[in-house]
């Protein structure tokens, strides 16, 4: 199990190094991860050719069952924001106003600053300060 442990910690540290390198050339790493995507799927569809009844419909089928039981039909190829936006009756993005994204926008800010707020309120408990009033001068932390 230590082995498999320094084995994952190495293609970690790797897989930061190269992300990071990577970063600064947004194109090569489009490539990069292209390339890598197209050679997966290649290796996927040669294993499935050795796999009898995983051809044409039988193919379909697992496929559609393996996806539908991980919960990465809908979402994958419907997307979750698509389908929250159907339930909470938004327009589309190219239906909206600028006004409308805006104060869309300003709406988040204000669920965010809230949040913050609470979340600094319970650091001062658990520090046992005073919570800070508003427009005061106390720190953070």
């Amino acid at each position: 199990m230590a082995a498999f442990k320094k084995i994952l910690s190495f293609f970690d540290k790797l897989e930061d190094l190269v992300r990071i390198e990577l970063s600064h050339s947004p194109i090569v790493y489009a490539l990069v991860g292209a390339v890598g995507i197209i050679l997966l799927w290649k290796g996927v569809w040669e294993v499935a050719e050795m796999i009898p009844g995983l051809h044409g419909l039988g193919s379909v089928v697992m496929g559609v069952i393996i996806l539908l039981v991980s919960g990465l039909l809908v979402s994958f190829f419907i997307g979750d924001s698509i389908i929250l936006s159907g339930f909470r009756k938004e327009k589309k993005l190219v239906e909206k106003s600028e006004a409308d994204i805006l104060k869309a926008e300003k709406t988040q800010t204000q669920e965010i600053l809230a949040k913050l707020d609470h979340l600094e309120n319970d650091i001062h408990k658990l520090n046992g300060d005073e919570p800070e009033t508003p427009g005061g001068t106390k720190p953070l932390l």
